[in-house]
């Protein structure tokens, strides 16, 4: 999985800071609030209510420009026949009233305002108007596929058990413990505050796949790793129960039946809806995926999920638990829903791309010095897809997933089968754009920002290169002397090997691609320059969480960051002006030397994990993650300057 580095916003943007003047029957208020300050107000409010866009340029909301959000606790029915309702109106006067509320004397509640006004809202919205009847009517059962995900996740994460210490007279604790799956503060400013809580007391939230008592232990990953039925124990699917030594794991569909059970009744009502003929991939897909939700086996509905793609579906479906990244072991899979349309401008790179599979296999193993083997390779290419909504484990506080490969496990994983997205329509609207130019401007010279880009292609390409690399070399159930890199690393360390592969793969098949004539010059200075401002922002990210996790994209991208600094592709200079005539110390890139240092940082990855050198990975680590190589401490100040993405969404009709 790949995400995008934290977005921020552009104070200067246009549609964000014209000023709040009277609508058609919205009422006028002397006070000016900008867009962007109207919907954090809003969010404060825990009101699912959001400013769009301003059309017309009259800077004031008007019935057309009005989104009503989802995942909030209450549906938002701001218009009506075109025009605002009273629902509106009350909830202009609250937001008002709340733009002139004084600091709150709690010291809590003042870090809970403060993560949530750090944050820029925003949209991602989908209006199915133009879809046939029956496709409609199956999204809306998809919507409710997400609700009972939700629910699930919030179960499994531990957020369900702490919901009932949430009082109902401070609607900003409640829209932060909604927002963020739990009361702990997720923001850059604010994540390490140890009083930044939605509840009194700083509440721990354990997750629900280990026995809470054991988790009052920082080190109780390290020792379930240790004991010698650890596989068993670490299996993804199963929780962890019992206490002392006479621990056992526990099926999903054990531990949680109710839940899961109606995550299935949800799955099978959407495949009923879904009538329309050519749509049979994806009923078969549904079908399956209900009765795993019944089952704990994943394997049918990952070989069902294997046979869809972008010519035979115009929807992008997957329903199952996945990713690791959110508990603290790095070894549970998380529940989440991604509900998506296929954007078909992915099947011309998939018809350019696909056959060269073997060919990027071979090149990896060539790389590889005689430590890794080429196998045989048979991989989906990435498909585009335009995100309706992302439900539990897919819907973070703070960006969003841009690229997935999956399934983790299983045989569909371990053949090759599994499929492959970039989420197309993320981080493209004018806003983010402003945002993103003003993140790059601030860390990069003049002269490496000449090949930085608007456009959203190169980063969709490095996305595609990132994706296909994790199906490439060591990868999936790859063992070395019997271990797998979970074993040998334990799982947050092979968490993050296996993104730096993944990453370190597209910035190496960016020339690869280059000297076989796919992208021109221009077209690779575009990707490394998007690489790069994405490994910025994920450095100012911060390498840990407070509970001392590893962050994996953080920590790939200070390592990668660290090498080309190294290698002479990346310089650093404390003197030397950004692009936005404002700060000093830039970095600027080297594009002739870029290549080269992009293959030694691929062989150095490629022998970490074709060996599972552990030694090796805890140094780097030390060098780049906890060294003082990477100007993290500088990257970080820029960075902070700016709120933070923090995604919504609406679907109409």
């Amino acid at each position: 999985m790949r995400t995008r580095p934290l977005a921020f916003v552009l104070a200067l943007a246009a549609a964000c800071s014209s000023p709040l003047r009277p609508a058609v029957n919205a009422p006028a208020h002397p006070r000016p609030l900008s867009r962007l300050r109207l919907n954090q107000l809003a969010l404060r409010l825990d009101l699912p209510l959001f400013w769009a866009h301003d059309a017309n340029g009259n800077g004031a909301p008007d019935p057309d420009e009005v989104r009503s959000l989802r995942f909030y606790p209450a549906e938002g029915r701001w218009v009506s026949d075109g025009r605002f309702t009273a629902d509106f109106a009350q909830a202009m006067e609250r937001i008002r009233a709340e733009a002139d509320a004084p600091e709150p004397a709690d010291p809590r509640r003042r870090l809970v305002r403060a993560e949530l006004d750090h944050a820029a809202p925003t949209l991602v919205h989908t209006d199915l108007g133009e879809l046939p009847e029956v496709h409609r009517a199956f999204a809306r059962r998809m919507l409710a596929v997400a609700d009972r995900i939700d629910a699930l996740y919030a179960q499994q994460s531990g957020m369900t058990a702490l919901a009932g210490r949430l009082g109902d007279e401070d609607p900003a604790s409640r829209a932060l413990f909604r927002r963020n799956w739990g009361p702990r503060c997720l923001g850059s400013l604010t994540e390490r505050a140890a009083a930044c809580s939605a509840l009194e007391g700083a509440a721990r939230q354990p997750v629900d796949v280990y026995p809470a008592a054991m988790q009052s232990d920082d080190a109780f990953c390290r020792a379930l790793e240790r004991r010698p039925d650890a596989t068993a124990l670490l299996s993804p699917f199963t929780v962890v129960r019992g206490e002392g030594s006479a621990l056992s794991a526990v099926p999903y569909t054990q531990a949680w039946r109710e839940p899961m059970e109606a995550v299935s009744a949800a799955l099978t009502e959407a495949a009923d809806a879904m009538t329309d003929p050519e749509e049979g991939a994806l009923v078969a897909y549904l079908r399956a995926a209900a009765s795993s939700f019944r089952s704990n086996d994943w394997g049918p509905a990952d070989e069902a999920w294997s046979r869809m793609n972008a010519r035979n579906s115009r929807w992008y479906v997957r329903v199952a638990p996945d990713e690791t990244y959110w508990e603290p072991c790095s070894q549970k899979a998380g529940f989440h829903l991604t509900f998506a349309r296929i954007n078909r401008a992915s099947l011309a790179w998939q018809d350019r791309l696909t056959p060269l599979q073997s060919d990027m296999e071979r090149a990896l193993a060539a790389l590889s010095s005689g430590e890794y083997s080429a196998r045989e390779v048979s991989f989906h290419m990435p498909d585009f897809i335009d995100v309706v909504v992302n439900a539990g484990d897919d819907r973070d506080a703070f960006g969003a997933t841009i690229g997935q490969s999956l399934p983790n496990w299983g045989a569909v994983a371990s053949e090759g089968r599994g499929r492959t997205v970039a989420m197309s329509n993320l981080y493209t609207d004018p806003d983010s754009d402003a945002r993103r130019r003003a993140q790059a401007a601030s860390l990069l010279t003049a002269s490496a920002m000449e090949s930085y880009s608007d456009d959203p292609t190169p980063g969709l390409l490095s996305t595609i290169l990132h994706e296909a690399t994790h199906n490439l070399g060591p990868a999936h159930e790859y063992r070395f002397e019997g271990r797998t890199a979970e074993e040998a690393f334990g799982g947050s360390m092979a968490s993050m090997l296996e993104e730096l592969k993944a990453q370190s793969g597209a910035l190496y098949f960016t020339d690869w691609l280059r000297a076989r004539g796919v992208i021109d010059e221009p077209a690779a200075r575009r990707i490394y320059a998007d690489a790069i401002v994405w490994a910025l922002g994920h450095v100012a990210a911060g390498m840990y969480t407070p509970g001392g996790q590893r962050k994996a994209y953080s920590q790939l991208a200070a390592v990668q960051i660290g090498a080309l600094l190294d290698d002479g592709a990346l310089t650093w200079s404390a003197d030397a002006p950004a692009a936005d005539g404002t700060h000093r110390g830039a970095f600027s890139i080297d594009f002739g030397r870029l290549p080269g240092a992009c293959e030694r940082l691929m062989a150095r990855v490629l022998h970490l994990k074709a060996r599972n050198d552990r030694a090796a990975a805890e140094e780097i680590a030390r060098r780049y993650v906890d060294g003082d190589r990477v100007p993290q401490a500088v990257i970080t100040e820029r960075f902070h300057a700016f709120p933070q993405v923090s995604f919504v969404y609406s679907v109409a009709p």
